[in-house]
């Protein structure tokens, strides 16, 4: 598959969430908040004659970097709400998600599961 139209279906997808939120926020959201993005990729990689296994291991992958995010779902709302701005609220939800990326490696490490290349 050429990477320009790669490129284009991607990039559109991402410009229709952003038109759908500004819309209303609870379809924005739902939307969003679909694995889009991840199953662009699982296409992607299957057009492209990758194996099952690249396919399933990219699945099992996503489904741990996923849960790190969460918590920055509840902080960024409630700073915004607080009053404080956007950009600082934006920096403390990247740091949360970092500090909570970098916990789930350590303790799943413990469990063999290898998060960090």
């Amino acid at each position: 598959m050429p990477l320009v139209l790669k490129y284009l279906i991607t990039a559109g997808l991402v410009v229709l969430v952003s038109e759908i939120a500004r819309r209303s926020d609870r379809l924005g959201a739902l939307i969003a908040s679909l694995p889009l993005v991840t199953l662009l990729a699982m296409c992607w990689l299957y057009a492209e004659k990758q194996s099952t296994e690249k396919i399933a291991n990219h699945a099992w992958y996503t489904f741990w970097y996923v849960l790190p995010t969460l918590p920055m779902f509840l902080l960024l709302p409630w700073m915004l709400n607080k009053g404080i701005p956007f950009l600082v609220t934006l920096a403390a939800a990247c740091v949360l998600t970092f500090a909570c990326f970098g916990g789930l490696a350590l303790i799943g490490k413990r469990f063999g599961l290898e998060l960090l290349p």
